[in-house]
C-alpha cells in the first residue's frame, strides 16, 4: 500500500482475502519496502521463539484436541526459513514411512508451529474436503476425512506454499468486551487452535491488563479504592482502556483482577508456545482523576463527553496526561516493565491508540509531533526493541486529524518502528448479526495492495468488533495469508459448500449463487451495522417516517417500501440494505429444498437458521412501515391486525433462533456469572452482560442511552423477552394516539420503553443454554407463513412492473403518433385560427 508518510503500515483488509485451488504453483517472492524496515524485528523474534520441541508438542496437541482419531496419522516438524527461501512457509508432503502400517500417512513442516497448523488446515480442507468454523457458527465438519490409513496422497514433489508477507494480524481493540468479555481458559483454548488452524501470529493479547494497571499505579502512590471509578465493568473495560468512559460498569472486584491475570499467563504461554507474537498493551495517556491530586503541576486534560446522555462525569470525561510530560514516559516504562516482570517475556509489539474516538486538545502539528514522541519513548524506555502498533480508525473517525496531522504523528516514529493497522474494512460491528459481506473484493485487495507501487505493507488481518458470525468471510480471509494470486470466487465458493456441509447438490450451490451476488457483495461502500427494526427499534414519532405516497418504489426490490425521513435525523438510522430481498428468499427457498439430504450437518441448520432469520429481519422492516402507513391512514383495524402479525413474527422467530446453539441469550449470560465469585458479582456481571446488548451506556428516565442497541443480537430469549415487548409499547401507544385523536406521545413512549429496558437488564430469568428444536421444520413453517406469498407477490410485481413498461412503450408509441398528428392539425387549426381572425379584422376595419 503506497503512503506519503515514512510509517509502516500493517494493511488490515479483514475483507480481503484470496484463494486458489489445491494444486501446486509457483509461489513468487513477495516483499515490500515496509518488510525490509521490520527484517530485524523479526530476525530478533526468531531467535526468541519456543524451542522447536516445544511448538511441535503445541502443534500435536492441537492435532489432538482437534482431530484425536487421526493424531497418528500426522507428523509434524519445524525447517529453517531458508527451506523457504527465506520467508515463512508450510510444506506438505508424503511421509516417507507411509507404506508402513501404522506409520505416518502425512509429513507437515513449517518455521513455526503456526505454519505447520495452518498446514494441518491447508491438507484437511483441500485434500480431505474438511471445514473448520467456531462452533456456534457451526464448528468443524471433519466426517468428510478418510479413516486412518486411506488419507489422500499429495504430489511426489510435495506442497510448498509461501506467506506473501510475515504478519496476519487478528483482533480489534473491543473484541476483548464484545466477544471475549465472559471466556474462561477452555473457551481460550479453543480459539487459539482457531487462531493458529487459520495462520494468525500477531494476535492483540489484552486480557489481564488491569492487574498490571492496578500494580503500575500503586507505584504512583495511587490505592486500589482510588481506582474504583477508573476501570470500567468487565462488559466495558475495551471502552475504559481506550479513555472512553471511566467506572462504568464497575467497581472491579479483586477476584476479577486476580482470575483475568492467570488467565492471561496462560493465554500468553499457549500463544508462544506456537509461535506466535502476541501484542501487549501500552501506555495511552489514560489516568485516574486522583493523579492531578497526587501530581498537581503534571499537564493533565479533561477529555470531552464520549456518548454520556448528560455529560455525566461520574461516566464520561476522562483524564489524559499529557505526552509531553515528563511523568509520561516514567509511567509508561513501569508499565513495560510490570509486564516483563509477571510474564516473563515479550514480542516487543505493543498496542496504543491514544485517540481513539478522543480529540487532541491540540492540532498544533509541532505538539502532535512531541505527543508521538513521547509515546514511543515510553514503550522504548522499557524495551530497547519495541515497535508500536496502532489502529488507524481514529483517522477516518475524526476530521481532526487532517494531513498536516497525520504526517506529524506518523514522522514522530524512527522509520520502521511504527506499524499502522489500515481498518479499511471492520465487517462486523458489535457482534451484531447481519449477513454481509464483499467476497469478490476479499478475492483480489489484499493482492492490490501487496503489489502496489512503493507498498509498505507488511501484514493481512481481521479486525471485526465481535466474531462468531458469517464463517464464509471469515474462511475466505484467513486464506489471504498464504495467497500470492486473486481468487475465482465463484469456484471457491462451489469448494466451500462441499466442504462447509460434507457434500453439496445443485439446489445448495444455486443457492450460494444468489447469496454470493447479493448478501456477500455489498458494493455500496457503506460499513453494515445492523439496524433492523427488531433489534433496533426506531426512536421517533411516527410523524418523522414520511407518508406512504412519498416512498420512492423500484420494481423488484424490497427498498421499494424504505421509510424516507421528513427531515434529516439522528434519532432514526435507517437499516441498510443493499440488495434485492426477493432473491434471498429464493436462495432460502433452495437451502430449505436442500434440507433432506443436508439438515444432518450442523453448519447447515446453521446458515439455514441465520438465512432464514435474515430474510425474515428485512420482512419484519417493511412490516414496520406497513403499520405506519396504516396509521397515517387512521386506520386503527389495519394498526392492530398488523401490529400483532409483527408480534406473532417476532415469537416466531425467537423460536426459530432457539434452534441453533449459535443464536442463544443464555450462554452469554450464564458465561458471565460463571466467572463470579459470590452473589455479589454475580448479579453485578449479570448486569454487565445484559446491559451492553441492549442500553448500552447510561440513560435518564426519558432520555434513551445514545449507544443503545448498538450491540443488539439475534438472540432467542433477547428477541421474546425484549424486543418483543418493547415493540408492543411503541404499537400501544400508535392505537391509543389514533383512539383519542391526539399526537403520538414520545414522552410515554420513551418513558415505558426505558423502564422496561432498566427492569431487564436487572432481571435474574434464566434462559437455555441448548438449543431446542428442529431448525428445517422451523424454517419451512415460517417460509411459507411469511414469506413465500410475498416472494410470489414480488414475482407479480416484477412482471407487472414489465408489462407495464411494455404496455406504456407501446402507449408512448401510440402517443406520439397521435401527438405527431395532432401537432399537425393544432399547426393546421392555429394557421386557419390567425387567418380567421385576420379577415375578422380586416371586416371589422372595412366597416369602420
Amino acid at each position: 500500500m503506497a503512503s506519503p508518510f515514512s510509517a509502516i503500515f500493517l494493511l488490515f483488509l479483514f475483507s480481503l482475502l484470496s484463494f486458489a485451488l489445491p494444486l501446486p504453483q509457483p509461489q513468487l517472492h513477495s516483499s515490500t519496502i515496509g518488510v525490509q524496515y521490520i527484517s530485524k524485528l523479526l530476525e530478533i523474534q526468531d531467535r526468541e521463539r519456543a524451542p522447536p520441541s516445544l511448538q511441535v508438542a503445541a502443534a500435536r496437541a492441537v492435532l489432538h484436541r482437534l482431530l484425536p482419531s487421526h493424531s497418528s496419522a500426522f507428523e509434524f516438524r519445524l525447517i529453517s526459513s531458508k527451506k523457504c527461501g527465506g520467508e515463512s512457509c508450510f510444506i506438505i508432503k508424503n511421509h516417507p514411512s507411509s507404506h508402513t502400517d501404522g506409520a505416518p500417512e502425512i509429513l507437515i513442516s513449517g518455521v513455526t508451529a503456526v505454519e505447520v497448523l495452518a498446514g494441518l488446515h491447508w491438507y484437511l480442507k483441500y485434500w480431505c474436503g474438511s471445514h473448520i468454523s467456531w462452533q456456534k457458527t457451526g464448528g468443524a465438519q471433519l466426517s468428510s476425512v478418510p479413516k486412518l490409513g486411506s488419507l489422500p496422497r499429495v504430489q511426489d514433489a510435495g506442497i510448498l506454499v509461501k506467506r506473501p508477507i510475515p504478519w496476519n494480524y487478528y483482533q480489534n481493540a473491543v473484541t476483548s468486551s464484545y466477544s471475549f468479555a465472559w471466556w474462561n481458559w477452555e473457551r481460550w483454548e479453543q480459539e487459539i487452535d482457531w487462531m493458529a488452524l487459520q495462520g494468525i501470529n500477531l494476535p492483540l493479547a489484552f486480557t489481564g491488563q488491569e492487574a498490571i494497571w492496578q500494580k503500575v499505579f500503586q507505584k504512583f502512590n495511587i490505592s486500589t479504592s482510588d481506582l474504583d471509578d477508573f476501570f470500567g465493568g468487565p462488559a466495558f473495560l475495551a471502552w475504559s482502556r481506550m479513555a472512553n468512559l471511566h467506572g462504568w460498569g464497575g467497581p472491579l472486584p479483586q477476584s476479577w483482577f486476580n482470575e483475568q491475570l492467570t488467565l492471561q499467563k496462560k493465554i500468553l504461554s499457549r500463544m508462544y508456545e506456537l509461535g506466535m507474537t502476541p501484542v501487549l498493551p501500552a501506555f495511552s495517556g489514560n489516568v485516574p482523576a486522583t493523579l492531578k491530586n497526587i501530581f498537581p503541576s503534571a499537564k493533565i486534560t479533561r477529555l470531552g463527553n464520549w456518548f454520556s446522555v448528560k455529560s455525566n462525569p461520574k461516566w464520561c470525561c476522562t483524564y489524559l496526561l499529557d505526552a509531553t510530560d515528563p511523568l509520561f514516559v516514567e509511567i509508561g516504562k513501569a508499565f513495560i516493565d510490570e509486564q516483563l516482570k509477571e510474564y516473563g517475556r515479550t514480542s516487543h509489539i505493543y498496542n496504543c491508540d491514544t485517540f481513539d474516538e478522543n480529540t487532541p486538545p491540540v492540532d498544533d502539528p509541532e505538539y502532535i509531533s512531541s505527543l508521538g514522541a513521547a509515546i514511543f519513548n515510553g514503550m522504548q524506555s522499557g524495551d530497547d526493541n519495541a515497535m508500536w502498533l496502532m489502529q488507524g480508525w481514529l483517522f477516518s473517525y475524526d476530521p481532526f486529524w487532517r494531513p498536516p496531522q497525520m504526517k506529524a504523528l506518523l514522522h514522530s516514529v524512527p522509520l520502521g518502528k511504527l506499524v499502522v493497522l489500515d481498518l479499511c474494512m471492520l465487517h462486523n460491528f458489535a457482534g451484531n448479526h447481519e449477513m454481509y459481506g464483499v467476497l469478490d473484493s476479499i478475492a483480489s485487495g489484499p493482492i492490490e495492495a501487496l503489489t502496489s507501487e512503493n507498498s509498505t505493507m507488511v501484514g493481512i488481518g481481521l479486525s471485526m468488533e465481535g466474531i462468531e458470525q458469517n464463517p464464509i468471510v471469515y474462511d475466505l480471509m484467513s486464506e489471504m495469508a498464504f495467497r500470492h494470486k486473486k481468487v475465482d470466487v465463484k469456484a471457491w465458493i462451489d469448494l466451500y459448500i462441499a466442504r462447509r456441509y460434507g457434500r453439496s447438490f445443485p439446489s445448495i450451490r444455486d443457492a450460494w449463487s444468489i447469496l454470493h451476488q447479493t448478501l456477500y457483495n455489498c458494493t455500496d461502500g457503506e460499513y453494515d451495522k445492523n439496524r433492523d427494526v427488531i433489534v433496533a427499534f426506531p426512536d421517533v414519532s411516527p410523524s418523522i417516517i414520511s407518508l406512504p405516497h412519498e416512498r420512492y418504489h423500484h420494481y423488484g426490490r424490497a427498498t421499494s417500501r424504505r421509510a424516507l425521513l421528513r427531515e434529516k435525523t439522528d434519532e432514526y438510522d435507517q437499516p441498510h440494505l443493499w440488495y434485492s430481498t426477493s432473491e434471498v428468499i429464493r436462495a432460502l427457498e433452495l437451502f430449505i429444498a436442500s434440507g433432506d439430504e443436508l439438515s444432518a450437518s450442523n453448519s447447515y441448520r446453521y446458515d439455514l437458521v441465520d438465512l432464514t432469520r435474515q430474510a425474515l429481519a428485512k420482512y419484519a422492516n417493511e412490516l414496520f412501515l406497513e403499520i405506519i402507513d396504516a396509521y397515517w391512514l387512521k386506520d386503527i383495524y389495519g394498526v392492530t391486525t398488523l401490529s400483532q402479525k409483527f408480534s406473532d413474527l417476532v415469537e416466531d422467530m425467537d423460536s426459530l433462533l432457539a434452534c441453533h446453539d449459535g443464536f442463544l441469550l443464555g450462554p452469554w449470560l450464564e458465561s458471565a456469572k460463571q466467572l463470579a465469585q459470590n452473589e455479589e458479582e454475580e448479579i453485578q456481571f449479570e448486569w454487565n452482560a445484559r446491559t451492553q446488548i441492549t442500553m448500552w451506556f447510561d440513560n435518564t428516565e426519558e432520555e434513551a442511552s445514545l449507544l443503545r442497541d448498538y450491540g443488539n443480537k439475534y438472540w432467542s430469549g433477547l428477541v421474546r423477552d425484549y424486543y418483543g415487548p418493547r415493540a408492543a409499547i411503541y404499537f400501544k401507544l400508535l392505537i391509543e394516539s389514533l383512539e383519542k385523536g391526539e399526537d403520538f406521545e414520545m414522552k410515554k413512549w420513551r418513558k415505558e420503553w426505558i423502564k422496561l429496558t432498566n427492569n431487564w437488564q436487572k432481571s435474574r430469568t434464566l434462559f437455555p443454554v441448548a438449543s431446542n428444536g428442529d431448525a428445517l421444520s422451523i424454517s419451512r413453517l415460517l417460509y411459507d407463513k411469511y414469506l413465500s406469498s410475498r416472494e410470489k407477490e414480488e414475482k407479480k410485481s416484477s412482471t407487472r412492473s414489465a408489462k407495464y413498461k411494455q404496455k406504456v412503450g407501446q402507449g408512448l408509441d401510440k402517443t406520439k403518433a397521435v401527438a405527431s398528428t395532432g401537432v399537425n392539425k393544432v399547426k393546421q387549426g392555429t394557421s386557419l385560427g390567425i387567418q380567421w381572425i385576420k379577415n375578422k379584422y380586416h371586416k371589422t376595419t372595412q366597416k369602420q
